[in-house]
């Protein structure tokens, strides 16, 4: 299976309900690299990238999160990039 990357931007309330650590949490068990940070405007930013179905896993799993709570997203496929692991940034 072909690995893809995306760019999502969270929308709701997705900061300071521990969005960024169950990502990375759930990033990490699937497999999946990438980031996740806060941004200015209440927002959440990820760049993720793995096999699509294991991203759609991340996105269900982030979805039962307790606190959270995902409005929308805003997604675009990027290009692939080289990397290791899943960061928490900002």
């Amino acid at each position: 299976m072909s690995e893809v990357r995306k760019h999502i931007v969270f929308h709701g309330r997705v900061q300071g309900v521990g969005f960024r650590y169950t990502a990375k949490y759930l990033a990490q068990s699937l497999g999946l690299t990438g980031w996740v940070a806060n941004e200015w405007d209440g927002t959440v930013s990820m760049e993720i990238q793995g096999r699509e179905a294991l991203i759609n896993k991340l996105l269900v799993g982030l979805n039962h999160g307790q606190f959270i709570t995902i409005e929308w997203m805003d997604t675009k496929e990027i290009p692939l990039k080289e990397e290791h692991g899943f960061k928490v940034k900002g």
